[in-house]
């Protein structure tokens, strides 16, 4: 059994916190350097160009990609043969939050009362926290700031059996098509198909820490990806809604079993800023 003391996972959310809103992974610029080469708007290529650029001077002024430094969501994986010392492991995350986004100067977004008070917590807490158990005796943090804009355009939808893959196709381009330029795209499309109402949601928000240009394992989900993202591209919408060939970089489907009476389906959007990093202590 290892110890490990709960302050490297409160070390390790705080610089993820900070990284991941002023670097972007690498394959998540190959894809937008991809898409510059194949948009055909003068208008859309232009944008896209402006957002590389952006990216460029992030890292090099060691400033937020995006002004919207997002909800803290934090995934842990947790090996089964460690033993967790020094605190609260909740605890020990929204004090990484709390230390990432103050020395970071980052925007705090998170608000105590959702409805009626509405007041900024003043360090970007709560984080959104999931936990997994996992076979051996280390810690894996994935961190991915989630912005509002592209979490407000996404969608669960209770669909059936009937309504097959081809139903799931047409819920999915449709809410990329009622989405319109609201969720800053060229846009990566989360999708869960499965389990039960809360937990497809979650598949499609995991979904989306897959690398672009990764395939699905499955060749059946990825013919039907291939298929979302050509119909989603032919939409018209293009770079941040203001026509073009480019509206998303990538559809990720991601499922589970469900029950016979039942097949959940949820989209999960994510900006041109698809913001994710991990780290395993």
């Amino acid at each position: 059994m290892r110890e490990l003391n709960v302050a490297e996972i409160t070390r390790a959310v705080k610089e993820l916190s900070i990284e991941t809103n002023i670097r972007l992974p690498e394959d998540v610029k190959a894809a937008l350097r991809k898409a510059l080469q194949v948009e055909e708007s003068p208008l859309g290529r232009e944008i896209l160009q402006v957002i590389l650029d952006n990216h460029v001077i992030a890292e090099r002024e060691n400033m937020p990609i995006c002004q919207d430094t997002g909800v803290a969501v934090v995934f842990l994986e947790i090996g089964q043969d460690v033993h967790l010392v020094g605190g609260s492991l909740e605890d020990s995350v929204n004090e990484g939050v709390r230390q990432g986004y103050t020395q970071g100067y980052l925007r705090k977004s998170m608000v105590d009362d959702p409805v009626l008070d509405r007041k900024n917590t003043g360090d970007n807490t709560p984080a959104i926290i999931y936990t997994r158990m996992v076979p051996g005796e280390k810690v894996k943090v994935i961190f991915a700031p989630k912005g509002g804009g592209a979490e407000n355009m996404s969608e669960v939808r209770m669909m059936t059996a009937a309504d097959g893959i081809e139903g799931v196709k047409d819920f999915v381009v449709d809410r990329v098509s009622r989405s319109g330029g609201n969720p800053c795209p060229p846009v990566v499309v989360g999708v869960g198909i499965g389990g039960d109402f809360e937990r497809c949601a979650l598949l499609a928000k995991e979904a989306l820490m897959r690398k672009i240009g990764e395939p699905n394992p499955d060749p059946r989900y990825r013919r039907a990806e291939e298929e979302m993202l050509e119909r989603i591209n032919n939409l018209g919408i293009g770079p941040q809604g203001l026509g073009g060939r480019i509206t998303a970089l990538a559809v990720h489907v991601k499922t589970l079993p469900c029950h016979i009476a039942s097949m959940p389906v949820a989209v999960n959007m994510q900006c041109h800023a698809d913001r994710h990093g991990e780290r395993t202590i």
